[in-house]
């Protein structure tokens, strides 16, 4: 029998942990719950949030990938309703827009926060 694990958070590795809760805290309006210099953490309620851990060295992954490039080793999606207005919206509180991409299932905007993690806004067809 498995025992009960249960997820709390990604964690996100970036040279500002405040500064870098609070874009996210802007882009989803979680609460901030967990604020020091060495780490930052976003709660929506009782489900697992973001936290954010200071990396003096951090190195942001380069999207798409590229050879001898650091490797983008996670990236966070999130749905959309009005992907326009939350593509908007990212940009506004200082996400930059890398990429996207339009297929049967999904419309997706690819952003990098401002510690250059990618994440992804989509509205599913289905």
């Amino acid at each position: 029998m498995t025992p009960p694990i249960r997820l709390t958070a990604a964690v996100l590795g970036t040279p500002d942990p405040r500064g870098l809760a609070r874009f996210y805290r802007d882009l989803l309006g979680w609460p901030i719950r967990d604020d020091t210099d060495d780490w930052a953490t976003l709660r929506p309620g009782d489900g697992p949030g973001l936290s954010f851990q200071l990396e003096r060295d951090h190195v942001p992954p380069v999207w798409p990938p590229e050879p001898g490039t650091q490797q983008m080793q996670t990236h966070l999606d999130f749905e959309v309703d009005d992907l326009a207005a939350a593509c908007a919206h990212a940009e506004g509180i200082g996400a930059r827009p890398i990429g996207g991409y339009t297929d049967a299932d999904e419309d997706v905007a690819v952003f990098a926060d401002p510690a250059g993690h990618p994440f992804c806004l989509f509205v599913s067809f289905s």
